[in-house]
């Protein structure tokens, strides 16, 4: 499927609009994007939205420390977060429906700034995905420029896009450090060249997802491809992909899948990128497997935390880091429809064990303090590494 994405006609037709009328081009603003129909995503075909009031699924109701104040327009995906050098939280979050980041306090959830805006240049963003952030670098998914951007923190200079050779409709990533460098997952979700509301073939699987080398370049970054992977059999295969996230101590891959059709749930893989052979909760999932974050804990000890994407409130699955045997699972007080999630575990006032982030209905993040979450679920103390 060699075919780049179809133009999101919705989005841009305002500029050229202005444009035949004489006025000079511009972005369309917040409350422009407020009215227009929200584009389902390729996991959204689903004959009735599921609701975890209807689910029989044993959880325990952890309260929100915080949600941020809702804001419909920007259809927030997924968060990250970074400690500035004073000490504060940031917590950044994606805006697909106006081409841009979020940043809130993350002690609070007060908006402090928005970053970015729609286009193709570096610096501009279309339909902003999966973020990452490692060390003093912010790295964001643009679906329709087809490319990973990176930005540099403090300030969000933009050091560098990647992938638009490669990508073909990419969704989330994972970012491991290494020696010099970074090694950069992506996961890309092209769909059928016949019809793109339903995966391609499993024989066409098999670049599911992409692994990128970030490093210091003279005179700025480069990134350079280095390989693709994904399962083309029966029982390994992504069909619809957009979590992913690794745990390099364990060798090991998680990819959510989230084709209903199949059995929503999360696979196996290692590093290398060959599937294992084995399925977490096939059982559990009653929704759509959708976000994950890695606990890791003193002594290689630690949690899984993934999400279970009810349309009412979301629930959180806990598994063992190392045996990924199942701990139990929490839910909000309100905190539904979650597509990303993020778990900070440095310490300040408001979190001393820290914080774990979940969007809430495309509109809002949500914070959990850690020390609830492990008291709720009986959870032994998480001694940081």
């Amino acid at each position: 499927m060699g075919n780049p994405v179809k133009p999101r006609l919705a989005l841009l037709a305002l500029p050229f609009l202005l444009v035949a009328c004489g006025g000079k081009p511009s972005a369309p603003t917040v409350e422009a994007l407020v009215g227009q129909a929200r584009e389902k995503e390729p996991d959204e075909n689903v004959e009735k939205d599921p609701l975890l009031s209807e689910a029989k699924i044993a959880h325990v109701v952890v309260p929100e420390a915080f949600i941020t104040a809702a804001t419909p327009a920007e259809n927030v995906d997924s968060p990250a977060s970074w400690r500035a050098a004073d000490g504060s939280r940031w917590l950044i979050a994606t805006a697909k429906d106006t081409h841009r980041l979020v940043v809130y306090d993350g002690s609070t959830g007060k908006q402090l700034r928005t970053v970015s805006g729609p286009g193709n240049a570096l610096g501009q963003m279309q339909r902003p995905n999966g973020i990452a952030v490692i060390d003093d670098l912010v790295l964001v998914v643009e679906r329709d420029n087809r490319r990973v951007q990176v930005f540099q923190l403090p300030d969000f200079t933009p050091l560098l896009a990647f992938g638009t050779e490669a990508l073909k409709q990419p969704y989330g990533l994972w970012v491991r450090p290494q020696k010099d460098a970074y090694e950069v997952i992506v996961s890309d979700n092209y769909m059928s060249p016949q019809n793109e509301d339903a995966p391609p073939p499993l024989a066409e699987l098999g670049q599911r997802f992409k692994r990128y080398h970030l490093q210091r370049a003279e005179g700025g970054w480069k990134a350079t491809l280095a390989g693709t992977f994904g399962d083309t059999g029966e029982a390994g295969a992504i069909r619809i992909a957009e979590s992913v996230f690794g745990d390099a101590a364990n060798d090991r891959l998680l990819l959510a899948e989230e084709d209903v059709a199949v059995g929503t749930r999360l696979r196996e893989y290692g590093l290398d990128g060959k599937y294992r052979g084995r399925d977490i909760g096939a059982d559990l999932f009653k929704a759509q497997a959708e976000g994950m974050a890695l606990a890791q804990c003193a002594g290689g000890t630690g949690y899984w935390i993934a999400t279970d994407q009810f349309k009412d409130r979301s629930v959180f699955h806990v598994f063992d880091r190392a045996t990924l045997a199942y701990k139990g699972a929490f839910a909000g007080n309100k905190t539904a429809n979650t597509d990303g999630v993020w778990l900070d575990q440095t310490a300040d006032a408001r979190f001393p064990q820290g914080a774990f982030y979940a969007v809430d209905d495309d509109q809002a993040v949500a914070a959990f303090d850690w020390r609830d979450i492990a008291k709720a679920l009986s959870l032994p103390e998480c001694r940081t590494e």
